[in-house]
């Protein structure tokens, strides 16, 4: 067992849990079920049909085992609820050098989904928010160069 810690929001320790449910429950019946079905289709060696769930069911008891090893080296970070500079956890809206605002809450790195604004605390942007203060400037190092981005809010 690892004794190396991850950082993680509680709302994301949470989807955390679910998750791990959902795939050890209702998951792990499913194919359990696709499985005896496809038993019934008689000689095994040359059963496509069985040989592809018990394919899946591999495939899924790795995700259950990587998200239990996540759940054991799950580490809460709760940021501070009046924080006056950008910590793990807090939501941030930033505007870059051509205007555009972009809210960001910084995760852990394995919570981090660009898509629904969670930035990775590893991130480069997020490096370089972490200790700024509203109305401060930080500049990111990108392969175009150093980019500003002007802290406009911090929430947690």
């Amino acid at each position: 067992m690892s004794d190396v810690t991850e950082p993680i929001t509680a709302k994301g320790l949470e989807e955390l849990k679910a998750e791990l449910a959902h795939l050890e429950g209702d998951e792990r019946r499913a194919l359990a079920e696709r499985i005896l079905r496809a038993r019934e289709h008689g000689d095994l060696s040359e059963n496509a049909e069985y040989h592809a769930a018990k394919e899946d069911q591999a495939h899924l008891e790795t995700k259950i085992q990587r998200l239990q090893e996540r759940l054991r080296s799950a580490r809460v970070v709760e940021a501070p609820v009046a924080a006056d500079v950008v910590v793990f956890g807090s939501t941030v809206t930033v505007t870059d050098d051509k205007g555009k605002e972009t809210t960001y809450t910084i995760v852990g790195p394995t919570e981090a989904d660009l898509k629904t604004g969670k930035l990775s605390s590893e991130s480069p942007v997020a490096e370089a928010l972490i200790g700024a203060k509203a109305g401060g400037i930080v500049k990111v190092r990108t392969p175009g160069g150093l980019r500003p981005f002007t802290v406009k809010t911090i929430g947690a």
